[in-house]
This record gives C-alpha cells, structure tokens and sequence, in this order.
C-alpha cells in the first residue's frame, strides 16, 4: 500500500491478499496466524477486538466517510501512537478519530 509504505512497510490490503469477499472471522484468523494488525472502519472488528482480544490487534478508525487519502494520513500522522501501542503487549484496541488538522 503505497500511502502506507513509508511509515508502515509491509502493510497489506486485503485486495492485495484476494481477501475482499472473506468473512470478517476468517480476516481475523488470518491476521491473528500472520502476525498482522487489523486496520478498519468495521465495527465489528471493533466488538470482536473487546470481546476477544488480541491476537490480532486491531485499530479502529472512527472517521466516517473518509476518502483513502485521508485515511492514510491519518495513520501516517498517528505512527508514533500507533508503533506504541503496536508494541504494548496488554493493548488489543487502537481508536483513531479524526484529527483537527485533517
């Protein structure tokens, strides 16, 4: 994901994965096995993530309709939080909103 590669290298869509029609639990199983996060607007990953916890860890982007654009820079604005808490071993849920300047 070229938006991503900077900050986050190795990020993966999951178009990229051939993943698109996969049902939300078999994303999860997936990230979990791979070591991957979760990075997503899908409540549900949300509810599984305080219901479930970790692996995987998911991060939930409460932006609304938000173009790819700014969702990446989002994220890219955000990398030093998202690193930390990517790297804190009791944390399973990352809330993202919106920042003033975006």
């Amino acid at each position: 994901m070229g938006l991503l590669a900077r900050e986050f290298p190795g990020s993966v869509h999951v178009a990229t994965l051939g993943m698109l029609e996969t049902p939300d639990i078999d994303l999860w199983n997936y990230a979990a096995v791979h070591g991957l996060c979760v990075v997503t607007k899908d409540d549900d990953f949300r509810q599984r993530a305080l219901l479930v916890g970790p692996p995987p860890k998911v991060i939930w982007l409460s932006v609304g309709n938000a173009s790819t654009k700014l969702v990446a820079g989002i994220l890219n604005s955000r990398a030093d939080a998202i690193r930390l808490f990517l790297n804190d071993p009791e944390a399973g849920l990352f809330i993202l909103t919106r920042l003033a300047d975006h």
